[in-house]
């Protein structure tokens, strides 16, 4: 296999399709390590990994984990470790649902009330830098949408088995 834009000394990019997940994980971490260090230039703490969780609180409650996993389509244990953090971090609290104490339900502290309506204002310019970023790559999010649809018709997983012998 060979790099169809010439680059010979990027190995990601030199594996074509092999070199999905690789490249979707170098670019994850691209933006993840840049916008932790413009929260840090604000003074703010923040794992970026805590957005969705938080944004989900703000926007429908209390929530278990479980149900905070099947509105961000991540795996429990992502959310679970994600939890921790943000409870060590102040910002969520885990109290029993009154309504079954077997279940956890996750809450917004007040400082984490407040983190929220303080990054409001930077989280809109973040979203702005995305999509100028999104449409500089060609539509990506869209393209996003469509391998993430794509994936949930037919999995990567069974995508390799039916083509492969055994």
């Amino acid at each position: 296999m060979s790099a169809t834009d010439g680059s010979t000394n990027d190995y990601s990019r030199s594996l074509g399709g092999a070199g999905l997940g690789a490249r979707l994980r170098r670019v994850s971490e691209l933006i993840d390590g840049d916008t932790t260090r413009a929260y840090a230039a604000l003074g703010v703490k923040f794992e970026q990994r805590w957005f969705g969780v938080l944004n989900q609180l703000v926007i429908n409650g209390p929530s278990t984990v479980g149900e905070l996993a099947a509105a961000l389509r991540i795996t429990h244990v992502s959310v679970s470790q994600t939890r921790s953090s943000l409870e060590k971090a102040g910002i969520v609290v885990s109290k029993s649902d009154p309504m079954d104490a077997r279940r956890r339900l996750l809450k917004l502290t007040p400082a984490g009330r407040k983190l929220v309506e303080r990054m409001g204002p930077f989280w809109k310019t973040l979203n702005a830098v995305a999509l100028e970023l999104t449409a500089e790559a060609g539509e990506l999010i869209a393209s996003l949408d469509r391998l993430e649809d794509a994936l949930t018709r037919q999995a990567m997983y069974e995508r390799i088995m039916s083509r492969t012998e055994r």
